[in-house]
């Protein structure tokens, strides 16, 4: 039986440009789905299509059991978007806002008032509630239109790169606020350019690039697949590299890759930080002057050089788009 998300086959072309080539994805409900890749991979494209934003070229798509293409209009009804940007007026205060959510999916109004009062309170914007949302921070801002997603309590939602943009205090309590939505029972499709993000919040992740779903799965199983764990050294003196390899070979599981001009020595390790302590401790017996050292986990681009033989691009989607259409 599908889950609360469901695509097959989906593609979308925008000129030239082949933004979605075949997509699939299966959420199960209750559950998140990271959506993982760098800008321009497809993933926007693929939240547009399924919140009927967007039409796709072919292929089919059901959320929260109704058919994307054949009802778009039941699909909004039962979904939460938060885009990449806020999408507040900047002119109302908080309160209004929401407020103004609310009457648009026909609440009444004294209905409205309270689903305001409890959704400013559970994103901690009480204090800041009957101030105008051009007032707000850009955490702030973010937080309302999170809430704002939120007014009817969708069963499916979707989230695109949240926390772009985010200083790490509200990128962190912006992750608290989703795990408690989610552990309320709402299904979410997460998209974003941070493993790490991934990492906190996704039961399975699908990584995009190009269009296409090249690899999916826990978070775990994607850093096996790019090595897993590194350890990372700065030798203090150049002819301190080869003893620091010879030290490293011993606890490493692959190849110690040096950097010669930068005297850095990274090998994949397992084990965490209690190997870490045993290789500064075989270091300093060694008589090995270091600069730095640290357990260092797979990054974005770690996962596409092992998964596409290439690093993440960084041109934006909607950029790509742009160019295309004005060809």
């Amino acid at each position: 039986m599908p889950g609360a998300i469901y695509a097959e086959g989906l593609v979308k072309t925008f000129g030239d440009v082949r933004a979605l080539d075949g997509v699939d994805l299966d959420v199960p409900e209750g559950t998140v789905l990271g959506l993982l890749g760098p800008n321009g991979a497809g993933k926007t494209t693929a939240v547009r299509c399924l919140t009927t934003l967007l039409r796709p070229d072919s292929g089919s798509a059901v959320v929260a059991g109704i058919d994307v293409l054949k009802q778009p209009d039941a699909v909004r009804r039962s979904i939460g978007l938060s885009g990449q940007f806020a999408a507040v007026d900047e002119y109302l205060t908080g309160r209004e806002n929401l407020q103004m959510v609310g009457q648009l999916y026909q609440m009444r109004a004294k209905a409205a008032k309270a689903r305001a009062s409890e959704l400013l309170e559970q994103f901690s914007l009480a204090d800041a509630a009957d101030r105008p949302a051009k007032t707000y921070s850009g955490g702030m801002r973010r937080r309302l239109d999170l809430a704002a997603a939120l007014v009817v309590s969708p069963p499916v939602m979707f989230m695109d790169e949240p926390t772009t943009g985010l200083d790490p205090r509200n990128r962190q309590m912006l992750w608290e606020v989703i795990k408690r939505l989610v552990s309320a029972g709402t299904t979410l499709l997460l998209t974003t350019q941070y493993l790490e993000e991934a990492d906190h919040l996704a039961h399975d992740i699908a990584v995009v690039d190009h269009g296409r779903v090249i690899a999916q799965g826990t978070s775990d199983q994607l850093k096996a697949r790019t090595g897993g764990e590194r350890v990372e050294v700065v030798v203090h003196q150049r002819e301190d590299i080869r003893p620091a390899s010879e030290v490293l070979s011993g606890f490493g599981k692959g190849e110690t890759a040096v950097e010669v001009h930068t005297r850095k020595l990274t090998v994949p390790v397992t084990g965490g930080a209690k190997l870490l302590a045993e290789v500064i401790r075989e270091l300093d017996s060694r008589g090995i002057e270091i600069d730095d050292i640290g357990l260092r986990r797979p990054t974005l681009d770690d996962v596409f050089l092992s998964l596409t033989g290439h690093v993440a691009e960084t041109k934006d989607e909607d950029d790509t788009q742009a160019e295309e259409a004005g060809k």
